[in-house]
């Protein structure tokens, strides 16, 4: 099983939330999303480390897309928010691991490369959009 296959479901997710800003504003480039995705890694692999993550000047439309991935980002590391009788958070048992969420925005990372060189500035997000629903 390819890494597609396997995480396929987290990527439709990340996309999405990606997909969702574009579809709101069509002047997004793929440069923006990259930016975010950058952001993005960096804030995770701090919070792995136990360090304070780099700040990042985000244009606004990056901004827009880190806060909608996030969300996405937070929902599969089982950051729900639902809480027991006791306060405590109740986890998520399909929950991925911080490295696995890494491994998948890299991978988006890769795309959006690869598109950009082959169509674009926004080479990525039109090769995408198509597909998520």
């Amino acid at each position: 099983m390819t890494f597609e296959e396997e995480y396929e479901d987290v990527l439709q997710n990340l996309e999405f939330g990606i997909i969702q800003v574009y579809r709101q504003d069509r002047s997004l480039l793929d440069v923006h999303v990259s930016d975010a995705l950058e952001a993005l890694i960096n804030l995770y692999r701090s919070e792995q480390s136990h360090r304070a993550p780099r700040q990042f000047r985000l244009d606004p439309r990056a901004r827009d897309v880190f806060d909608s991935v996030k969300v996405m980002c937070d929902l599969r590391l089982g950051r729900t928010g639902v809480i027991d009788q006791e306060g405590q958070p109740i986890p998520d048992e399909g929950a991925l691991t911080i490295d696995e969420l890494l491994a998948c925005l890299r991978r988006i990372e890769k795309s959006i490369r690869r598109w950009t060189k082959q169509n674009g500035r926004q080479g990525y997000l039109n090769f995408v959009d198509p597909f998520i629903v």
